[in-house]
């Protein structure tokens, strides 16, 4: 079974950037897509950009797209995002997701 650990949240001025890392336990990293989510407070989870096995044709949430990338490394088993020119409303929780298993999260915090 899957599990996931993400890391790389934290606080950072609206413009900045971050990058999100997601490590994957388990022998079948490379057989499946991967996905990257987020909830803000008072808000539903809602997906952010998704990748699928080979890392090519990555997909995006209108709200990401151009400022955002998703990556993953097999030989890794990681799961990337980098985050650019982040806004306020980029505040939530970031989740991975892959097999239908989700991480713990980590906070991500942009102020303005």
């Amino acid at each position: 079974q899957v599990q996931l650990l993400e890391s790389g949240g934290g606080l950072v001025q609206a413009g900045g950037s971050l990058r999100l890392s997601c490590a994957a336990s388990g022998r079948t990293f490379s057989s499946y897509a991967m996905g990257w989510f987020r909830q803000a407070p008072g808000k539903e989870r809602e997906f952010v950009a998704g990748i699928n096995l080979s890392g090519g044709t990555p997909n995006y949430a209108d709200s990401v797209k151009g400022r955002f990338a998703i990556s993953r490394d097999n030989a890794k088993k990681m799961v990337y995002l980098q985050m650019n020119s982040l806004k306020p409303e980029d505040t939530a929780v970031y989740y991975c997701n892959g097999q239908g298993t989700w991480g713990q999260g980590t906070q991500v915090t942009v102020s303005s």
